[in-house]
């Protein structure tokens, strides 16, 4: 097999269809820290800088929105989940942010990722979104 003329090097963005944008967007920033990158209101499109990457949200009820389909559902969801990689990372500490905020905490615990296995603790966003925050690797 030949090899692709290219070389991946990180994560760009991943594109979430959103029913209620500002709420999304408040998960996002206030809850998590991304800011706001750029709007595109006359297509629904925010794009929340996430470090070196970004978070497109898309209003389900704008043009962009309207061309995927059905939004997501406890029968479907837009993925499975994103992973965003924290400096800083003290279990504890996220935690309790996230639980003072209301967020819906899954389960914490080591998982392999694209620096190697660490700690990391998934949590739920205001559409049941499943999002992984990630730690520096241990091993």
């Amino acid at each position: 097999m030949n090899k692709p003329p290219f070389r991946i090097e990180r994560l760009d963005h991943v594109v979430l269809r959103a029913y209620d944008m500002s709420i999304m967007q408040a998960f996002y920033c206030d809850v998590l820290g991304c800011t706001v990158e750029r709007r595109q209101d006359d297509i629904g499109l925010v794009q929340l800088r996430a470090g070196d990457s970004l978070i497109d949200l898309i209003s389900l009820d704008s043009k962009l929105g309207r061309q995927g389909g059905a939004g997501p559902g406890t029968e479907g969801h837009n993925m499975d989940h994103l992973c965003l990689s924290v400096a800083g990372y003290d279990e504890a500490a996220i935690v309790d942010h996230l639980k003072a905020h209301g967020v819906h905490v899954g389960e914490v615990g080591s998982r392999y990722g694209a620096k190697g296995a660490g700690p990391s603790i998934y949590l739920f966003d205001p559409q049941g979104n499943m999002v992984e925050l990630k730690g520096p690797p241990t091993e």
